[in-house]
């Protein structure tokens, strides 16, 4: 019997987790061969229907969540059309709440996985091998005929090291650009929002399994490995062990762990001190600035402490830190968001990352919502239309800040440019006026590198003049050659002041290698962007750029 494991990611360069997790549990069944097929939702429909179709499973079971689920009901339909004999089966935590509705919805589907999915699916799988009911399955809800039948719940996996390793076996994809990867599941928090507040406590792998399993990745030369854990360091002396190991065994693998900064130990400080720069990557939620807010959503940490820590890290190590707010939560007003925002760039943070609230299935959110009279999309990702304390344009102006912060903020092309438009001003008010002026001015959310440049220009334009306005001119054009040789449709606020470009290097500054192309810029700015505080005085900047087939351009400044 041929069992299809498939799902939809957002983006190619993500590889699936749940689908490798579920083949190694299932593997050891007599009879049964499995294939793992990963695919994208910016795929054309009838391209994926025809890949599914080829591989004329017996059962297709697919992995779903708020950015596929859609898709997959719309391929399960026209595959089931297709091949009606085959049983399609969908697990995932978006179908996990709601299954009745869902199955009455949508006539294709058979079997609905509710939660962890491995003991599960084996139980499923090895019970359709042998024509055996399924009224004996935990988890699942299924069709009898015309009934549709829930089943009971099941615990969660008590002893995960039970699941055999997907990574031992070489079932996951270890090419792609970004592997994901867990220790543990579960959280030690219960915020309202969050699907991890479903479930209770935190279950880890072994030490053993879990050096093993990182072993593999670092070895196969992975290049970013992101843990899936939602709180890596729950348990900090345990948190260290797993990052001297990566530090004694690395092989130049990245890594990017999900953390809880109020966590931070003495200890761990001590340990991260030595990471090197570029390593390690951790991702803090901080979600609102308003302890009340975070009280009213059980988010159970002190703000004090986790500002303390993020400072300790920034100041102790070369670890890069992405910092997170969540948009809508309950009391938080326009200028509460805004003064969260703030807080965030006061702590230096390397990333800031603001998503609107989503109302998911199955979380406590959804019961806060409805008392407080919440507004949100009824389809995934249920995003919020309006609360209580924010209007639907607040939460467009909200959405637009968002977009800058990615396209200015973290990117970091415009770091001297923001040095000097901040001037006198919070960062949070730039971003947001800026969000105003880019929507007033109808500049798409996809704009090119060359046009965010000419409307950052235009917002600039429209709020300074004078000394201040040429000061900016001076300041951005030193980031726009930052990012490439200046040739072609140069902008028009890219004033020249240069000595002719020549190719090649200039001679005793810089050589070649073999297959190399180098170019330089010459050129004078009003004062030094290459020092902190930037020197006010009229300076000479060149600007060496190298590029070579496969590695990309690299820029130097002398």
């Amino acid at each position: 019997m041929k069992i299809l494991l498939s799902t939809l990611h957002a983006k190619y360069v993500h590889a699936s987790l749940a689908l490798p997790y579920l083949a190694s549990a299932c593997s050891t069944l007599p009879g049964l061969d499995f294939r793992i097929v990963e695919m994208t939702v910016n795929e054309h429909q009838d391209q994926l229907l025809s890949r599914l179709y080829a591989e004329q499973a017996d059962v297709v079971l697919f992995s779903c969540y708020i950015w596929n689920t859609e898709f997959t009901l719309k391929l399960a339909c026209d595959l089931k059309q297709l091949a009606p004999g085959t049983l399609i089966v969908l697990g995932g935590p978006e179908v996990s709440y709601g299954t009745f509705d869902m199955m009455v919805r949508n006539s294709a589907i058979d079997c609905i996985v509710r939660g962890e999915g491995e003991e599960t699916c084996r139980q499923l799988l090895q019970s359709i091998a042998a024509g055996v009911p399924l009224h004996d399955i935990a988890g699942i809800t299924y069709r009898e005929g015309e009934e549709i039948v829930a089943n009971p719940e099941r615990a969660a996996i008590a002893e995960l090291d039970g699941i055999p390793s997907p990574f031992a076996a070489g079932l996951v994809d270890l090419a792609k650009p970004l592997v994901y990867y867990e220790t543990s599941r579960g959280c030690p928090f219960s915020c309202a929002f969050c699907m991890s507040s479903i479930g209770s406590g935190v279950r880890s792998f072994s030490m053993d399994r879990i050096k093993r399993d990182l072993q593999v990745l670092m070895e196969s030369g992975v290049q970013t490995v992101k843990l899936a854990d939602r709180t890596f360091n729950y348990d900090a002396r345990r948190a260290n062990e797993i990052w001297r190991f990566i530090l004694d065994h690395n092989r130049g693998s990245k890594f990017h762990f999900e953390i809880a900064a109020e966590l931070i130990t003495d200890e761990n400080i001590a340990l991260l001190a030595g990471v090197p720069a570029g390593l390690f990557r951790f991702e803090i939620g901080v979600q609102s600035g308003g302890e009340e807010t975070l009280a009213k959503v059980e988010r159970n940490s002190s703000l004090a402490k986790l500002y303390d820590n993020i400072a300790a890290l920034k100041e102790r190590t070369a670890v890069t830190i992405h910092l997170d707010l969540v948009a809508g939560l309950p009391g938080e007003t326009f200028d509460g968001f805004l003064n969260s925002v703030e807080s965030l760039f006061a702590l230096g943070a390397d990333h800031i990352q603001v998503e609107p609230l989503k109302v998911l299935k199955g979380t406590q959110m959804r019961g806060i919502a409805r008392k407080e009279a919440y507004a949100y999309s009824e389809a995934a990702p249920y995003k919020i239309l309006h609360t209580p304390w924010l209007s639907f344009p607040e939460i467009r102006h909200i959405e637009g800040i968002s977009r800058l912060l990615d396209q200015l903020y973290n990117s970091g092309r415009f770091a001297v440019t923001l040095g000097e438009l901040s001037s006198g001003l919070a960062m949070s008010h730039l971003f947001a006026a800026a969000a105003d002026h880019f929507e007033a001015e109808g500049v798409a959310a996809n704009v090119s590198l060359s046009g965010l440049f000419g409307a950052l220009w235009g917002f600039a334009a429209a709020r300074l003049s004078g000394e201040k306005l040429e000061s900016l001119r001076d300041a951005l054009s030193f980031d726009y050659c930052l990012t490439g040789y200046p040739g072609g449709n140069i902008p028009g606020f890219f004033a020249a002041n240069v000595e002719k470009p020549e190719k090649g290097a200039p001679v005793g500054l810089v050589s070649a290698k073999p297959g190399e192309r180098v170019r330089y810029y010459r050129r004078r700015f009003l004062r030094d962007y290459r020092k902190k505080p930037w020197a006010e005085a009229e300076t000479e900047v060149t600007f060496i750029y190298r590029s070579a087939p496969g590695e990309g351009l690299q820029v130097e400044v002398r």
